[in-house]
């Protein structure tokens, strides 16, 4: 078992050396043959399904490292919510990271459904914009977005905030981790530009 603080470094360091372009990790015959019998990863992650945020690549981490929970909008769901119950309790994974990450087509949607609504729109992307719409309309309500960009940089943040806190009151299991100090869930964002991940919701 990893602690949380622990896991958290072991994240930095491997975006650190992904953004270096020093990866340290190569995938082997041996270590899948390994991993067959079980797994330890040290942190979950519940991140986007974009195609250019491969998460374990992002941060250099290698097989059986990481659980990895990827979905549009990295939203938050009852399958997810009781995913991250399975790793904290079968694996004694004791961080959750939420990342989002920079020009979000989900959250690019959400806006624009908000915007100028569909009439059709699928009922499954529609599940998804619906969870993504709260942290777009806390924005809004506030009234002090500049313009359209600044409005999606703003929302690729606050939806992770959304999702972060979502987690954290998830279902009694999560609660009763975090009273302990079991699990520690913190948010962070990719930048596609870079390929930084900046952690700025929660972190000790």
């Amino acid at each position: 078992m990893t602690d949380p603080v622990e896991a958290l470094e072991r994240l930095r360091a491997g975006n650190a050396r992904f953004v270096a372009n020093e990866p340290s990790r190569e995938f082997s015959d041996v270590e899948r043959a390994r991993l067959a019998s079980g797994q330890e990863p040290f942190a979950v992650i519940l991140g986007c399904s974009d195609s250019r945020v491969p998460t374990e690549v992002v941060f250099d981490q290698g097989l059986g490292d990481l659980f990895v929970i990827r979905v549009a909008g990295n939203i938050v769901a009852p399958s997810q919510v009781g995913s991250i119950e399975f790793a904290a309790q079968k694996f004694a994974t004791r961080l959750v990271v939420v990342l989002g990450h920079t020009h979000c087509g989900a959250v690019e949607a959400t806006i624009d459904e908000l915007q100028q609504p569909v009439e059709k729109q699928s009922r499954n992307i529609a599940a998804i914009v619906g969870r993504i719409r709260p942290s777009v309309m806390n924005l809004l309500e506030r009234g002090d977005v500049t313009d359209r960009d600044d409005l999606m940089r703003r929302a690729v943040r606050e939806n992770v905030r959304y999702s972060t806190n979502a987690l954290r009151h998830g279902s009694e299991i999560i609660e009763e981790l975090i009273g302990k100090r079991e699990l520690l869930i913190v948010g962070a964002e990719y930048s596609l530009d870079t390929g930084v991940v900046e952690f700025f919701d929660g972190t000790p």
